[in-house]
């Protein structure tokens, strides 16, 4: 069946705003036209296949058990009120036809038509074809990513705390991170605290000495958005800790067994692997008719409208939007710092031109960067301005805690920190959120084959990677 023969046309004469994602841009930008645009004057259309959005800079702290990882997501029904909000991917688009190709999670597929494309779909984890890596490996940009990881290393403790084999200790507790950006630099130091911290307080049968974080980054620095001496204080305050940081380094494969094995002759077992190696423009952009640039993104022009189209406008990671404060050619960087501020832009030029007005260029210089290393650890450059440790975690919360979208949020997070400050930190594993259905499955085959002992869990990246419920954490 044609699904163009039968579309689904908009119920009223209002201009139809469509929004493809909704990440930093689709968020704030639908926020914004709500805010701007008069009840009435347009339908807001917002599609995610998740029905909340995922403030990514907090995932390191969820992680960590310094944040609760609900009060990370913005539920998108509830903060955008007067949108329609479809949780549903958008698997084709044809803009000379302004038509979107919608599949729900559930139902039929279906046509939208609309008059006017916010294209802000983000980007997805980019990966190379190494051996073992999709079996194996784990991303970091999703909050059930954040709490599987943090499941994951506690679990991992347990392991090597119950056992009494060299070779299973030593396996479980390695943890490789591969990628040296701000995300893997984030994640890796804020769990390694974590785990150090339960470790001294809670596992009497293990030591700090006995973990082993390993860093693969394959350039010859980490923090690229950073000076070199801010990216050089970083890898030796994490080599001060005891972790392994290799640099011009690659991951090569990972067997079937766990080994890792790395492009400088290391090989060594890990029940760890996690991917943070950069991200890549959504691949939902191949099936649409927008002109895109060499690396996959859309080309857009400095007002954030796509070249060519000026009904179509995009923006954050998968936009490649002209940065007006640098040499020709050069592009917004893709950051949460650029998204939320094109976004904003992008929503009042898209009211500019409904009332009839002329679009204004993006133009913003980049401020810095900030970056947790653990309880009361960061390292930040702001305008040029460059802080290590305990100021520049506070700067790192301080900032990030202002850019949570909605006052709920902020007062959650600042919330969770309060309570952090006052009380033990929370190091509970809850595996059985792994494989839930795992002990019931299990009473139900015992109830037809008589089997006394309760199956043991599985390889710890399957689904069966948790301690049975009921076991000692």
């Amino acid at each position: 069946m044609d699904l163009r023969s039968a579309p689904v046309p908009s119920t009223t004469n209002r201009p139809v705003i469509l929004v493809v994602g909704g990440g930093y841009v689709g968020l704030y930008a639908a926020l914004r036209l709500q805010k701007k645009l008069s009840r009435g004057r347009a339908e807001i259309v917002v599609v995610d296949p998740q029905p909340h959005m995922t403030y990514q800079p907090f995932l390191p702290e969820a992680a960590a058990g310094s944040v609760e990882p609900r009060h990370v997501v913005v539920p998108l029904r509830r903060t955008l009120s007067r949108s329609r909000v479809i949780t549903g991917a958008v698997t084709g688009l044809t803009h000379a036809e302004k038509r979107a190709r919608i599949a729900p999670v559930e139902g039929a597929v279906f046509e939208l038509s609309y008059d006017v494309l916010v294209m802000a779909a983000g980007s997805v984890a980019r990966t190379l074809p190494i051996p073992g890596l999709a079996e194996h490996g784990i991303g970091f940009k999703t909050v059930g990513e954040a709490i599987y990881l943090r499941n994951h290393v506690l679990a991992r403790l347990d392991a090597a705390s119950s056992t009494d084999d060299p070779a299973v200790r030593t396996r479980a507790l390695t943890f490789t991170f591969v990628g040296g950006g701000y995300a893997g630099i984030e994640a890796f130091a804020e769990l390694e605290d974590m785990a150090r911290y339960a470790i001294t307080h809670y596992y009497p049968r293990l030591s700090p000495a006995d973990m082993r974080w390993v860093l693969v980054e394959a350039t010859g620095r980490i923090l690229p958005e950073v000076d070199l001496d801010m990216g050089a204080w970083t890898v030796k305050q994490l080599t001060a800790r005891g972790m392994d940081v290799r640099l011009n380094t690659r991951l090569e494969s990972v067997s079937a067994d766990g080994v890792v094995k790395l492009s400088d002759g290391a090989e060594f077992p890990s029940d760890t692997l996690v991917w943070t190696a950069g991200t890549k423009p959504n691949p939902m952009l191949a099936a649409t008719d927008l002109p895109v640039d060499g690396r996959g993104r859309v080309q857009c022009e400095a007002t954030l409208q796509v070249k060519g189209l000026p009904d179509a406008w995009a923006a954050g990671d998968l936009a490649a939007v002209p940065d007006l404060t640098k040499e020709a050619g050069a592009t917004t960087a893709p950051n949460a710092q650029h998204a939320v501020r094109q976004a904003k832009r992008l929503a009042d030029n898209i009211v500019a031109v409904l009332t009839g007005g002329e679009p204004v260029p993006y133009r913003h210089e980049y401020a810095g960067s900030v970056a947790s290393l653990g309880l009361h650890k960061g390292v930040a450059q702001v305008y040029g301005v460059k802080l290590t440790g305990w100021p520049a975690w506070f700067m790192h919360r301080s900032y990030h805690v202002s850019r949570v979208p909605t006052f709920n949020r902020k007062a959650r997070v600042v919330a969770d920190w309060t309570l952090a400050s006052v009380f033990r930190r929370e190091v509970i594993a809850l595996g059985q959120l792994q494989d839930p259905r795992r002990e019931f499955v299990f009473a139900a085959n015992t109830g037809s084959t008589g089997q006394l002992s309760p199956p043991r869990p599985g390889h710890p990246r399957t689904a069966d990677t948790e301690a049975p419920a009921g076991q000692a954490s």
